[in-house]
């Protein structure tokens, strides 16, 4: 069982379908796969962008369920956590194929840190198999899915007021970094409520034929 904490028989992810390596250095270049490859995937979905001040509509939302889901809650965290540090470092994975330290003063950058506390809460779901019925899976991807603006909105209100002296009102916060996400917000969890108890039925249909 690899350090980057797969999940135990009883709290098994979609990872922990892909046979785990009997070296423990093996499990963890495994789990360090999945995490660089939950991160590529929240970039690449970064890039549906709907321009919008001062936070765009994008699809990372929808690809940090998936990967939090489908990681379990340490791993999917850590993927989200590369994803934010690499684009600190200067890859350009945010959304609009930006990329930079410079980030940190962008309004919208405390949604990306609300990010590896939704993968992670998705993944505790996930972990306790909310995510093979879609009903329970649409329900915990929706908490998960509330987690950024719980990040996003204070940090929103610091860069915009504090920092730039906007004065805004808390309904005009609500309005800038609330209101105009929560019916996207809700379609996105609906969408992953589908994709991982989806692929779920398709790991009991093939265990069933291998019988």
């Amino acid at each position: 069982m690899s350090s980057i904490a797969a999940s135990p028989s009883s709290r098994r992810v979609l990872a922990d379908v892909i046979s785990r390596p009997s070296s423990r250095a093996r499990a963890f270049a495994l789990d360090a796969g999945l995490v660089i490859a939950g991160a590529a995937f929240v970039a690449i979905l970064a890039q549906v962008s709907i321009p919008l001040w001062p936070v765009p509509i994008t699809g990372q939302t929808l690809a940090v369920l998936v990967v939090g889901a489908a990681l379990g809650a340490v791993r999917g965290a850590a993927a989200l956590t590369t994803y934010m540090l690499v684009g600190l470092a200067g890859l350009p994975v945010f959304a609009d194929f930006t990329g930079t330290i410079a980030a940190v003063a962008k309004p919208s950058f405390g949604y990306v840190i609300g990010f590896i506390a939704a993968a992670f809460v998705a993944g505790w779901f996930a972990e306790r198999h909310w995510d093979r019925r879609p009903a329970l899976a649409f329900v915990g991807f929706a908490a998960a899915s509330a987690l950024p603006f719980v990040f996003g909105i204070p940090y929103l209100w610091f860069i915009l007021d504090v920092v730039g002296g906007a004065e805004l009102t808390l309904w005009q916060l609500l309005e800038a970094g609330l209101f105009p996400f929560i019916v996207g917000g809700l379609i996105k969890a609906a969408l992953a409520a589908l994709i991982i108890p989806g692929a779920w039925a398709l790991v009991r249909k093939a265990d069933a034929a291998q019988k």
